[in-house]
């Protein structure tokens, strides 16, 4: 067990065998959810599906994640997450196969549902399992973890394309698994131990009714929304607003999910300098001041480096409000991890629809102008972040 290398008043090193671990967890979750995204075009002509009935296998992903998370939270509760996210883990490990061998529409959902399931599961207790590293080390270590998150999707897209091109999609689902399999055996015998007690198993593994975790969900919510608008319409916004060619619509996400992996690994020296409070506070000026940027923009270029903006806010805001979560007081971390991760994700799933709804109506230009009104809101709960600097030291 690793509960000895919590320090007392002192931070620990900025690298511990912990850490990396859950660092390995996090590129290992984002780099099977990545190696899924080139694989979704010959899953839909396998199982002859169109547009729309792709659009409704994909929710039983989101749907599986809903679920599932809200569980992982339970479990977490009475068995820590060390235990939780090995299990999740190893479940997760040959998702990628069974999506490769689905021969009809209702294995095809089934197998989604699960996926998604073990994903969200997972999500959770990596998540928990950083915020009890956070609280050992006392320095953030959060916006790092999901820096690795999507550095591992950022990989495991690369490499998808590639492999399925040259050697189809059972290969390079095999290989994708392997790769998998190294990530989690290198974490295995590292990650940290959280076994709470029994005696409070039974008072804490229920849906919490204080109204905190669910307020920190809001913001989570209101962050992954507009993430979710740029990441699922932003191309799209720049090719039919400003008859940008394909190469150049990519940019709005390549831009802004560089700028997010970037400051996602700055993130955390941020946080110990200047306290959750202010990083969000600061975080969420810029997200705004970018998302009208991209609004408002009379070309492609200038709504490039707003989104680019964007990225730079939005990306360490989700970890402030998921180690606020994790850290609030007679709460145990898997519980308020689980509320908040479940309310935020939802946001990712109802977003792409809802917008995508809007924007018929009423045009990405002024959604993406909308978009702005919910990091207000954010704003107005930034106190709230405070409770991300329980059991590490914080600048100030």
């Amino acid at each position: 067990m690793q509960t000895t290398e919590i320090l007392g008043g002192a931070k620990a090193p900025w690298l511990t065998r912990p850490r990396v671990a859950v660092s390995l967890l996090f590129l290992l979750n984002g780099f099977v959810v990545g190696c899924w995204a080139p694989k979704i075009p010959e899953f839909a002509e396998r199982l002859q599906l169109s547009k729309f009935e792709l659009g409704l296998m994909i929710l039983f992903f989101g749907i599986g994640s809903l679920v599932m998370m809200p569980v992982a939270g339970a479990q977490i509760a009475g068995r820590g997450s060390k235990f939780v996210v090995k299990v999740t883990a190893v479940l997760l490990l040959p998702m990628l196969i069974l999506l490769s061998l689905v021969p009809d529409v209702w294995t095809g959902a089934a197998v989604l549902f699960l996926f998604g399931g073990f994903v969200g599961a997972m999500d959770v207790a990596m998540n928990a399992n950083a915020v009890v590293v956070e609280k050992s080390m006392r320095r953030a270590i959060m916006s790092s973890c999901h820096a690795f998150w999507s550095l591992g999707g950022l990989i495991g897209s690369a490499i998808g394309g590639f492999l399925i091109g040259h050697w189809g999609v059972l290969i390079h689902a095999e290989v994708a698994t392997v790769l998998a399999i190294v990530f989690l055996v290198a974490a295995w015998p590292i990650i940290f131990s959280d076994q709470p007690h029994p005696s409070e198993v039974k008072t804490k593994a229920k849906l919490p009714m204080t109204p905190l975790p669910w307020l920190l969900g809001v913001i989570a919510l209101f962050c992954m929304v507009p993430e979710g608008a740029v990441l699922d319409w932003g191309a799209l916004y720049l090719r039919q607003e400003f008859g940008a060619t394909a190469t150049l619509s990519g940019f709005a996400f390549a831009a802004f999910s560089l700028t997010m992996s970037i400051m996602r690994f700055a993130g955390d020296a941020v946080r110990d300098r200047f306290g959750a409070v202010n990083t969000l506070r600061v975080s969420t000026v810029i997200a705004i001041v970018g998302m009208l940027m991209a609004a408002l923009s009379p070309d492609a270029a200038l709504a490039i480096i707003g989104f680019a903006l964007c990225g730079v806010g939005i990306s360490n805001m989700v970890p402030i409000a998921f180690s606020a979560g994790g850290n609030i007081p007679g709460l145990q971390p898997g519980i308020g991890i689980s509320v908040v991760t479940t309310l935020g994700y939802s946001g990712m799933l109802v977003a792409p629809s809802a917008i995508g709804f809007a924007a018929e109506h009423i045009g990405f230009s002024a959604v993406f102008l909308l978009l702005p009104l919910l990091l207000l809101i954010v704003l107005g709960f930034s106190g709230l972040a405070r409770y991300a600097d329980n059991g590490h030291e914080s600048g100030h």
